[in-house]
């Protein structure tokens, strides 16, 4: 029997993003207005053997916290995730869930944190492995001049992530599960 990652379309004012799931917990947020393919890559190249099913009840809990989370009601995440990447690449993320919300970190930074200060780069390319955008903040993560640096989303999005997180939400919005 082959395993299955479940998906469904998460809408909320101007947000539309992908979200998937294993039976383990939440493996991928998709990028700001991105296609159903950005997923399907993914999938292909990380999770070869498993067949994508749309099932918007199983995503309905990691729905209600993405919700609050843009409403200003959430400032982390307490779903389970299922990291699919390299020990390294997973020890990062541990890293990034560990921002407070509204604060950022420098890509320095973080790699202090690990104790490899010199890894810099590699902690770069790290974060921007990371499949599991906003709940793994990496969004959090800025350049050492304190510009905003690359981030799979883009980064306007990032922009207004980090925006939504400095003012308590004003966005007036009603939850829409595509169909």
């Amino acid at each position: 029997m082959e395993k299955k990652i479940y998906w469904s379309l998460f809408i909320y004012g101007p947000w539309k993003m992908y979200l998937a799931a294993t039976v383990d917990g939440l493996c991928y947020v998709g990028s700001d207005h991105k296609d159903f393919e950005e997923l399907v890559t993914w999938v292909q190249k990380k999770l070869p053997h498993h067949l994508l099913e749309r099932d918007d009840r199983k995503l309905q809990p990691f729905v209600n916290e993405f919700t609050e989370y843009f409403q200003g009601k959430l400032t982390s995440f307490t779903f389970p995730i299922d990291f699919h990447g390299t020990p390294f690449q997973q020890s990062v993320w541990n890293v990034l869930n560990d921002i407070p919300y509204g604060c950022t970190h420098t890509y320095s930074e973080i790699a202090e944190l690990l104790q490899k200060p010199k890894s810099v780069r590699a902690v770069a390319a790290a974060i921007g492995a990371n499949p599991i955008l906003i709940t793994v903040p990496c969004h959090r993560v800025i350049g050492k001049n304190g510009k905003l640096t690359g981030f799979r989303g883009g980064l306007d999005m990032k922009e207004k992530l980090l925006d939504l997180e400095k003012e308590p939400s004003t966005l007036k919005g009603v939850i829409t599960l595509a169909k």
